[in-house]
């Protein structure tokens, strides 16, 4: 299975930049642009994981998020990779406290790699972002970034760490995403909701009941299509 280890900004911050964003869309066609189900902050991407290391993960993210408070954060500004003059991915930044992001991305990614799932990038420049678009070949974007640059979203407070499936779609279709495990950064455990069902990441995890302060995972939502990381 493909997964990836997140944080995602709150509907209403999401909204916000939707209201931005979708003004833009309709004169950048042939972008492959991005929605709300694809919007997350990327903290480790592990590729593909078996389900033996799978069954690993559950106590060594609940241990990464515990070690770490809430995050005040807001998205903020653009860019593009490798640079808007020749852009593969369209993006906005992350602004509030970036250090101790990154703080919480270095356990995740160490707490994957002793499960046996170590991402592909680690040691790699943490640059947190949300993807927007894609390209289908090189393009500058430099007018896109340049429209966006002065954006400043809602603050909100990062309370959890999210454990995410990426499935293919159909072909020319887009990805679909669910959300497998939500484990709650230190501090957090008073916003709990019910246990439900897991793969064996984390079946054993009691998480996310009033009673059991040690971590959260969240039901399964309903796939939804978007694009992947």
């Amino acid at each position: 299975m493909r997964l990836f280890v997140a944080i995602t900004p709150p509907p209403a911050v999401l909204d916000e930049l939707e209201t931005r964003v979708a003004v833009l869309r309709p004169e950048w066609p042939a972008l492959r642009w991005t929605g709300q189900p694809a919007w997350h902050v990327t903290l480790a991407f592990l590729g593909e994981v078996g389900e033996h290391t799978a069954a690993a993960l559950g106590p060594r993210l609940e241990r990464a998020a515990h070690r770490h408070p809430g995050l005040p954060l807001s998205i903020a500004g653009a860019g593009a990779f490798p640079a808007p003059g020749r852009a593969r991915v369209l993006w906005t930044g992350i602004s509030g406290d970036r250090r101790a992001l990154e703080a919480l991305a270095r356990s995740v990614a160490a707490g994957a790699r002793r499960a046996g799932a170590p991402p592909p990038d680690e040691g790699r420049r943490f640059r947190p972002h949300l993807t927007l678009a894609r390209c289908r070949e090189p393009a500058d974007v430099g007018a896109l970034v340049e429209a966006l640059a002065g954006y400043a979203g809602a603050v909100w407070t990062a309370a959890e760490i999210h454990l995410i499936r990426s499935r293919p779609g159909d072909p020319g279709s887009k990805p679909r995403y669910e959300t497998v495990g939500t484990w709650l950064l230190r501090l957090s455990w008073r916003r709990a909701t019910p246990l439900p069902r897991l793969i064996p990441a984390a079946r054993h995890v009691q998480h996310r009941s009033p009673v059991a302060p040690h971590g959260a995972v969240r039901p399964l939502a309903q796939p939804a299509a978007d694009l992947a990381v």
